[in-house]
């Protein structure tokens, strides 16, 4: 049986700060197996990578699901926000070079037509410093990581016996 929520990192790590989901989730996980999340037994880690149709399957089935990615807001880097669908608007250029490449919020309507989407789904939004190839983070996020960690893991606690 899945989880009931899947908290998902989106990002290329070969792009500095455009990896930031990504490696907030390996973060997770080195803090779930250290026993440091509480219900982590209720929560699915997933590196979504740079996304594509393959996450349709491993949002179905949840009850929610948190998105984690960089995303450009205008504000100053290292910001992070939370947005439900409704208030995210994509200005991805996508470069219509695979039949895999999707936004994710395609992906989240195509799995709202099949009545798959998890009933709540919340984004974080990171604003970057840098993208670039490099494969490590700004110092800027490097140094956030620890905010942007308390942040997501009070959007996902459990107590730890909800039953």
């Amino acid at each position: 049986m899945e989880k009931e929520t899947i908290v998902i990192g989106l990002g290329n790590p070969l792009m500095a700060d455009e990896g930031i989901g990504v490696v907030l989730i390996e973060q997770m996980e080195t803090l779930a197996r250290e026993g440091k999340i509480p219900g982590a037994d209720r929560i699915q880690l997933y590196d979504g990578g740079t996304g594509g149709i393959n996450l349709l399957h491993v949002l179905a089935g949840r009850r929610k699901a948190v998105l984690i990615d960089c995303a450009r807001m205008g504000t100053e880097p290292g910001t992070i926000r939370r947005f439900t669908p409704d208030q995210v608007q994509t200005v991805k250029q996508l470069a219509h070079l695979s039949l895999h490449e999707v936004d994710i919020l395609k992906v989240l309507d195509i799995s709202r037509q099949l009545g798959e989407c998890p009933e709540e789904v919340v984004f974080f939004g990171i604003e970057p410093l840098e993208i670039r190839q490099q494969m490590s983070l700004s110092a800027l996020l490097e140094t956030q990581i620890p905010c942007f960690l308390q942040t997501i893991l009070r959007e996902i606690s459990l107590p730890a016996d909800s039953s």
